[in-house]
This record gives C-alpha cells, structure tokens and sequence, in this order.
C-alpha cells in the first residue's frame, strides 16, 4: 500500500527530499502562492506548526503557479517572500503542478486518496490542504477557506 513516505520532492533549496524523513510524524500538505487572497494563511499555518511541532507534527509546504498565476516568483523569492513576510518555519519545497499532465507524483496520489467534493480530484485552488497521520495515510482534505486555525483540532486529536 502506497503511503505519504513513499514520495519524494525537491526542497525550496533545490535538494531532493525523501518524504519517508517525516515518518511517523502527522503532516498537513498545502499548496500555496504568494499573491493569493489565501495567503494570510500563512501565520495560521505557522502557528499550528509552532504549536504542534514538538508533538511530533509538520506542515509541508509546496508552492504552485497554476491558479490566477499567483505564485509568479522563484524558489528564491519565495524563500525570501515567505521568511520576510510570515516569519515560515516550518518546510517548504520548490514549485509543483498540482493539476494536469504535469502534476507531481505526490499530488497526483494525494487527490486519489481524497479527491473532494463530489470526487472530482482537482485541487481548486491554492491553499487546499491534506491531514496525513503518522502512518502516511491521508485522513483529511480541507478546502482553501478552511482556515489553519479550524482544522488544529484534527491535529490534536490524531496527536493523541
């Protein structure tokens, strides 16, 4: 059976990361964009990893252009956007399609374990997020208005 950990993704650094690093760990993967009305996001997103962190938790970001070309930077810029901006500690990873025929692996599975209203699949739009438990099963899809703030109970609760 497929899991979470059997991915792997360039960092914002460039660096291949395997996803297996974050075994045993629950996750929260969003895809996110700098010039988005979503983009507040990022303080939630933060401090829910800030809160959970050391409970055994991360929050992977990865950025992504396909919606309103609102992630127009590079990695570098977005670094630079996401440290300056929101104070982003918690993992963040290059650029990806989310949707069509370049989609990456990991998000071409992620939308087949939870594909959504009406199980179309498609990510809609930027800061649609997934809860992933330790074992590396995807547990939850949230959509983009639901906040970070909103979705901290299914954390703690999978947490333990």
């Amino acid at each position: 059976m497929t899991t979470a950990y059997d991915f792997s993704a360039r960092d914002i650094d460039g660096k291949e990361q395997a996803l297996s690093k974050y075994k045993g760990k629950a996750l929260v993967i969003v895809n996110v964009a700098s010039k988005c009305g979503f983009t507040p996001q990022y303080a939630g997103l933060e401090a829910l990893y800030m809160e959970f962190h050391d409970k055994g938790f991360e929050v992977l970001g990865f950025p992504c252009d396909q919606f309103g070309h609102q992630e127009p930077g590079d990695e570098a810029e977005i670094k630079n956007f996401c440290s300056l901006t929101y104070d982003v500690t918690f993992p963040m990873f290059a650029k990806v399609d989310v949707n069509g025929s370049d989609t990456h692996p990991f998000y071409a599975w992620l939308k087949k374990e939870k594909p959504g209203l009406l199980g179309i699949g498609a990510i809609k739009w930027n800061f649609t997020k997934f809860l992933v438990d330790q074992n590396g099963n995807v547990v939850e899809r949230y959509a983009p208005t639901d906040k970070p703030e909103a979705i901290g109970k299914d954390v703690a609760k999978l947490l333990g």
